[in-house]
């Protein structure tokens, strides 16, 4: 397991889990210095220079474990579930951009808030067939590209399409989509499981990528999520890939990307 963290580069948003912002060489060299592995990217689009980026990685000897593509519904109100045909097509052009962008540095981009909702005057089963279309074009698309391409399931207050790991997993599998994977959010988790734990287990097949996030959104160690159960998980199953802090930068950012590479420490380096 790898530690990351998450560097916020989208201008005009101020606020967000995000630990870091903006200063893109500035903060890579922050989280080198601390011990991650690899950062993860919140961008407003494509359009990151990607020979910039990756000359930071080779000089920070860095990653990049994920791009969040979460600014298409932030900034320019794109879902894969809008009830307008041309909004949806739209969406899943910026998706697919945005997995370009990610697979130049072999990372995966997250499907998060752009995944949307049963739009109003639609229902579940149409709009659940429109997130099904898009997931099987993006997740060919990522394949094409090298990399998997991540859903992530979100809290009832965020979506009302799938917010469990198994909810989520049994769609992918009952449409065979392939090459997509599932973000374990354990903020999210936290909200709607029975058992972290226990998800975490069940769905083992489909775990890409963990969020690692107390129960307030703050850096793990700040609520009062029990670990101990979710690392023990995480060893059964042999994950090995990235464990991604996406928290607000409480009570500011350097002090939330310490909490967080101490508690990656106490939990996955024993």
């Amino acid at each position: 397991m790898k530690p990351a963290v998450t560097i916020a580069l989208a201008p005009g948003i101020t606020s967000g889990p995000w630990v870091y912002w903006h200063h893109l060489e500035e903060n890579m060299q922050k989280a080198a210095s601390l011990g991650f592995e690899a950062v993860e990217l919140f961008t407003a689009d494509a359009s990151l220079d990607t020979d910039h980026v990756r000359q930071l990685c080779s000089d920070h000897h860095l990653s990049i474990a994920a791009v969040g593509t979460g600014a298409g519904k932030v900034l320019h109100g794109l879902t894969l579930t809008d009830a307008d045909a041309a909004i949806r097509k739209k969406a899943v052009e910026f998706i697919h951009q945005m997995i370009v962008m990610g697979a130049a540095f072999g990372a995966p981009a997250i499907i998060g808030s752009m995944q949307g909702n049963v739009a109003p005057g639609s229902n579940r089963h149409t709009s659940l067939e429109w997130l099904k279309e898009a997931l099987i074009i993006l997740g060919e698309a990522a394949r094409s590209n090298g990399v998997p391409l991540v859903y992530e399931p979100l809290n009832r207050y965020e979506t009302n399409l799938f917010n469990t790991l198994g909810d989520a997993a049994d769609f992918l599998s009952a449409h065979d989509i392939q090459n997509v994977k599932l973000l374990a959010d354990l903020f999210h988790m936290n909200i709607e499981e029975l058992s972290m734990a226990d998800a975490l287990l069940d769905n083992s097949d489909y775990i890409g990528h963990i969020h690692f996030a107390d129960s307030n959104r703050r850096a793990m160690g700040m609520g009062h999520t029990h670990m101990k159960p979710i690392a023990d998980a995480l060893r059964r199953i042999g994950y090995q890939g990235y464990i991604s802090a996406e928290i607000f930068p409480l009570p500011d950012s350097d002090a939330a990307a310490l909490q967080t590479i101490r508690a990656f420490k106490q939990w996955f380096m024993w």
